[in-house]
C-alpha cells in the first residue's frame, strides 16, 4: 500500500457526499513566540467531512482549530476558509464555524442555566449588542434537542455531571447554525461510556446536521471508527487518509515512537497518552 502523504491525498471515500473543500492549508506554517507550531501543512477538508486529528501531546492539534477559527494567520503558506483568507473572515463567516473548546470544569455555583449557556452561542451570530428574541430562543431550545439536554433546559449548568455540560457546549455550538464544527478533546474528563455517547452524538450530528466536522483527540481507538479520515499531526503532518491506512506501526512509530503497539483488532496503544 502505497505511503499516504498530505500533499496529495484526498477525501479516500463517501466522496459523492462531500461538496467542494471548505478549508484549504497551502504549505502554511504558525509560528509562537517561542517557535514554530505547525509547519508547511497542506490540507483540504471537504464540506460534509468529518476529519479526526490524532497526534502525541504539544503537537499542534489545538493550533490547527485556532488557525480555522481564524485567531492565527499563517507566517508563511495560505489558509483559506469559505474561499476566504483566514485573517479576513468575516462575522458571518466566524459564525459558521461552531467550536466546542476543552472542557473546563464548571464553578457549581456559577450562576448560568443551561438556557442561558446556550443562547451564548447565538450571540455570535445576531451580534453582541442586539438582543435576542423569540426565534432565538426556539434555535437555543432545538439545539438542546439534538444533543438530549431539553429537559434540563432550566438547570444550572454547574450542577450537571461533566458529560451533560459536554452535551451543553456542544449545543451552544449548534445554536450558531454553523456549517463546521470543531471539537477539542470533546471526550476529556468525562467517563469511558459517557466518551462513547458523546462520540455517538457527534457522529449522528455529523449525519443528520451534514456538518463538517474536525475533532482533535489523544484517543486514536476512539476517533478511528467514526472518523472518514484521520490527520497525523506532530507539527508537521505525516500523513492523512483513512484509519485503515494511517494505524499501521510503521506510520505511527514515526510521530509516537517505537513503542507504539498495533493489534489485530485494530487498537493502537501508545505509551505517550496525554492530550494539548
Amino acid at each position: 500500500m502505497a505511503h499516504p502523504h498530505p500533499a496529495h491525498t484526498h477525501p479516500h471515500h463517501s466522496d459523492h457526499q462531500h461538496g467542494k473543500p471548505l478549508i484549504r492549508f497551502e504549505h502554511a506554517s504558525f509560528l509562537y513566540p517561542h517557535g514554530p507550531a505547525l509547519e508547511d501543512i497542506t490540507l483540504e477538508i471537504a464540506d460534509g467531512e468529518f476529519l479526526g486529528i490524532i497526534g502525541p501531546n504539544g503537537s499542534g492539534k489545538t493550533t490547527l482549530l485556532r488557525a480555522i477559527l481564524g485567531l492565527m494567520p499563517p507566517s508563511q503558506g495560505s489558509l483559506r476558509i469559505f474561499d476566504c483568507a483566514c485573517q479576513e473572515l468575516r462575522c458571518h463567516h466566524r459564525a459558521m464555524i461552531g467550536y466546542v473548546p476543552q472542557k473546563r470544569s464548571v464553578d457549581p455555583y456559577f450562576p448560568i442555566t443551561v438556557h442561558e449557556a446556550v443562547m451564548m452561542g447565538r450571540a455570535g451570530v445576531i451580534g453582541l449588542w442586539r438582543r435576542t428574541g423569540r426565534q432565538d430562543r426556539e434555535i437555543a431550545h432545538h439545539a438542546l434537542e439534538d444533543v438530549g439536554m431539553a429537559e434540563y433546559e432550566d438547570h444550572p449548568l454547574g450542577a450537571l455531571s461533566g458529560g451533560q455540560q459536554q452535551r451543553v457546549f456542544i449545543a451552544r455550538a449548534l445554536a450558531q447554525h454553523p456549517q463546521i464544527l470543531l471539537l477539542d478533546e470533546p471526550t476529556t474528563g468525562i467517563d469511558t461510556t459517557t466518551q462513547h455517547t458523546v462520540m455517538e452524538l457527534i457522529q449522528r450530528l455529523h449525519e443528520d446536521l451534514h456538518l463538517t466536522i474536525v475533532l482533535v483527540s489523544h484517543d486514536i481507538n476512539l476517533i478511528a471508527p467514526l472518523a472518514e479520515r484521520l490527520a497525523l499531526l506532530k507539527t508537521r503532518l505525516y500523513a492523512v487518509g483513512t484509519a485503515r491506512e494511517i494505524l499501521r506501526k510503521d506510520i505511527l512509530a514515526q510521530v509516537y515512537g517505537p513503542q507504539i503497539l498495533t493489534t489485530d483488532q485494530g487498537h493502537v496503544i501508545v505509551a505517550d497518552h496525554h492530550h494539548d
